[in-house]
């Protein structure tokens, strides 16, 4: 039996086995979605008309008859904390991300040894669904080492990768993303800049393909949402399908950034993504059918050979009754209930705590507590990463970030504990400032010019394991006035698990867990109102809530049938940098 030949670049068009191929793909993340709704938007995608996933359920992929594009990385963007990358390599004070630096290759090469044997029997020459493999990420917008595009294309090809090799880069990056024999692919959204011109220029006689096809945007704290409306998306796609060009939609399903998994943006000014990550995409975050996807689907219907398979039906969703808020327990209480507490004279960043088997803290909080004598300025000196509250004997007298640099301390010659409760608001996943991403605090904080000493650290990094241990300790009945922050607690009772909504009016800012599952952020300044609970992390009967809030709680909890949010802005009346 002959080998059989995968998929090739050798003209103007890709083939397969021989075969002239388009890919039709959509990206849809793993870590995203819950994994009892896999195999439900993987059908949705190849209802829609679509015949590539980029992603990794590999095996359930080729199972539902999908072929696969692997994004390995190690760094992949996707508005992910780090960009993908563990924030325990931030432990090197000399580490360069995504260069040849030693200590990142070692790295790298770990976390290969450990994927590609993994991967390799599940390519297309193996009878697997996987026809080809990304060099890293949108290198070109980085490109601060010139040997490390070869060194991650020799790490793949090393351990038995021969699928074609190719990369993703926006139009700006095209010029150095590029690596020896690779298939270079561009990202965009609309055809305004002559990126597919730029990119057939650079490659003559080789097949063009647009990887990322931005169907929306992402959403940023305190700003409006993005939406980019169907009729124009719809007419650039068909632009581009009647000119031969294969497409990956990103996001075709954009799902939803669980736990403290959101990225960042920052190009000058700190921007934390959103929790959710519906990215106005053809199917919603809670898996709908958009005007987007029934469009799209009626247009791929023209360009496939077959008949494409109807969408399976929806799950349905439902707003359970508001739940009363019952009991609550303080932050100061809680501290028993953290792993463990830390002392040094000067205060340690989360990455470098001797938390977790000392691989640092990773996500969450930090308390920082010292002894003051006297009051003043207190200066952070811009080492704030990312949001501080600060406390003097447990009263709240301020709140240090980015923009509030000083908070004013009242005299008083009597000892005084200064604690500071900061916050990982998500590190930044695109860009220059991907180095710096140590968070908690970085450095000293002053009072009237003196660096503070002498703190304890405690790691609050929210862990199930940290909201089980929580559930031993005493609450209060809310009928008691609250200390901020606190954790609050309610039981939801439900009879038929189903997915919902679960909204917070006139709370301020927080985490909210469902059963020891962290569902995400909320935070009242928007643009997003509500937080997805995926019904397969219900239970039929009680279901503990616990919401975690920093400034102001309500008695009650709410649940709506569909996301919400305030303010929405047109991506396509934005003048906005590729940030993918």
């Amino acid at each position: 039996m002959s080998a059989r030949q995968g998929l090739r670049a050798d003209s103007t068009h890709f083939t397969l086995d021989g075969a002239p191929f388009r890919i039709l793909g959509g990206s849809i993340h793993y870590f995203r979605v819950p994994r009892a709704y896999w195999r439900d938007r993987l059908l949705k995608l190849k209802a829609c008309g679509l015949n590539t996933l980029t992603t990794a359920y590999i095996r359930l992929a080729g199972e539902l008859g999908l072929w696969v594009i692997l994004r390995p990385g190690p760094y992949i963007c996707a508005e992910w904390d780090l960009g993908g990358l563990p924030s325990w390599l931030l432990q090197d004070k000399k580490m360069k991300l995504r260069t040849s630096y030693s200590g990142f290759t070692s790295a790298v090469n770990s976390y290969f040894d450990k994927l590609i044997p993994r991967i390799t029997p599940l390519q297309y020459k193996n009878g697997g669904p996987i026809i080809a493999v990304q060099v890293e990420n949108e290198y070109g917008s980085y490109a601060k080492d010139e040997r490390y595009m070869s060194f991650i294309k020799e790490a793949l090809l090393s351990r038995g990768i021969s699928e074609l090799l190719l990369t993703s880069d926006n139009n700006d990056g095209l010029k150095c993303g590029g690596v020896d024999g690779v298939l270079q692919t561009v990202n965009l959204q609309k055809l305004t800049f002559g990126d597919v011109q730029h990119l057939a220029e650079l490659q003559p006689q080789k097949p063009l393909m647009v990887m990322e096809y931005w169907s929306g945007w992402f959403d940023v704290w305190g700003e409006p949402h993005h939406v980019f409306p169907a009729p124009e998306m719809i007419s650039i796609v068909r632009e581009l399908l009647d000119r031969g060009i294969s497409i990956n939609f990103y996001m075709f399903h954009g799902g939803t950034s669980f736990g403290f998994m959101n990225g960042a943006v920052d190009l000058g000014t700190y921007k934390p993504q959103t929790s959710s990550y519906d990215y106005d995409a053809p199917l919603t975050e809670s898996g709908d059918y958009t005007t987007k996807y029934h469009l799209l689907r009626s247009l791929l219907s023209t360009y496939s050979n077959e008949p494409i398979s109807e969408p399976p039906a929806v799950q349905s969703r439902r707003a359970y009754e508001p739940l009363a808020v019952t009991h609550y327990i303080s932050l100061w209480e809680s501290l028993q209930c953290a792993e463990t507490l830390f002392r040094a004279d000067d205060p340690v960043n989360m990455e470098c705590l001797p938390a977790n088997h000392n691989n640092g803290q990773s996500y969450g909080y930090t308390l920082y507590q010292t002894d003051i004598y006297s009051g003043g300025d207190l200066n952070s000196r811009n080492h704030v990463r990312d949001r501080a509250l600060v406390f003097i004997d447990r009263e709240l007298i301020g709140v240090l970030d980015y923009r509030t640099q000083k908070v004013k301390i009242s005299q008083s010659k009597s000892e005084r504990t200064l604690s500071l409760l900061v916050e990982n608001c998500g590190r930044v996943n695109y860009g220059p400032a991907l180095d710096n991403q140590q968070k908690g605090l970085v450095g000293d904080i002053t009072l009237d010019n003196v660096p503070l000493k002498k703190f304890t650290m405690h790691c609050l990094d929210m862990k199930t394991s940290f909201i089980n241990r929580l559930q031993s300790q005493k609450w209060t009945s809310v009928g008691t006035k609250p200390t901020y922050p606190a954790f609050f607690r309610g039981s939801l009772v439900v009879d038929q698990p189903t997915d919902t909504f679960l909204k917070l009016p006139n709370w301020s800012k927080g985490v909210v867990f469902v059963n020891g599952q962290n569902l995400g952020r909320h935070w009242s300044v928007g643009p997003q109102k509500a937080l997805y609970l995926p019904g397969p992390w219900l239970r039929s009967g009680d279901n503990e809530i616990v919401v975690f809030e920093e400034l102001k709680a309500a008695e009650t909890v709410h649940f709506a049938e569909n996301l919400e949010y305030g303010k929405t802005v047109d991506v396509s009346t934005q003048l906005f940098c590729t940030l993918i």
